[in-house]
């Protein structure tokens, strides 16, 4: 039975909306505006440790929509999930947190995003794929360079 103790361990134990906001600044008068908006796209990535072999990974998406300079709405949402990870090579850890952990949780931050969106009265933004991998890769090869600043370096963004 000792092998039990040394088994690999992934495992959800909770997904959820840890934040979600919405905000129209200047409606009614911009709603009138005839003029495309202009969309930004941020994404953020955290992860942290909230117990023994539990950790919560936060996707975060702040969709910021103008016209003219002026805000028509911003949505920033945040989907969470808490994960068991147990019995892996640290950095092995690091991946499924940067990796595989956010491409589980990114389908319900776009089902969101898209929904808030669409109850505000508007077209609804639709989040592009993301490629988890490549950006922590990418992240990986610039600590490697030497751009280390002795943290975990999970945060991540993307526009």
């Amino acid at each position: 039975m000792a092998d039990a103790d040394t088994t690999p361990v992934f495992q959800i134990q909770r997904i959820y909306l840890k934040d979600l906001s919405l905000e129209q600044p200047n409606s009614p008068q911009i709603l009138l505006e005839q003029q495309q908006p202009q969309v930004d796209i941020n994404l953020g990535l955290s992860a942290e440790g909230v117990g023994d072999g539990l950790y919560e990974v936060c996707v975060t998406a702040t969709v910021t929509t103008k016209v003219a300079e002026r805000t028509l709405f911003l949505v920033e949402a945040k989907q969470a999930g808490i994960f068991e990870i147990r019995n892996l090579p640290q950095d092995q850890v690091q991946g499924v947190l940067s990796v595989v952990c956010p491409q589980m949780l990114y389908p319900y931050l776009r089902a969101i995003v898209s929904d808030v969106c669409t109850r505000a009265g508007f077209p609804p933004i639709l989040l592009t794929e993301v490629n988890f991998q490549a950006m922590y890769e990418a992240q990986q090869a610039q600590a490697a360079k030497g751009n280390g600043n002795g943290g975990s370096g999970l945060i991540t963004s993307a526009a």
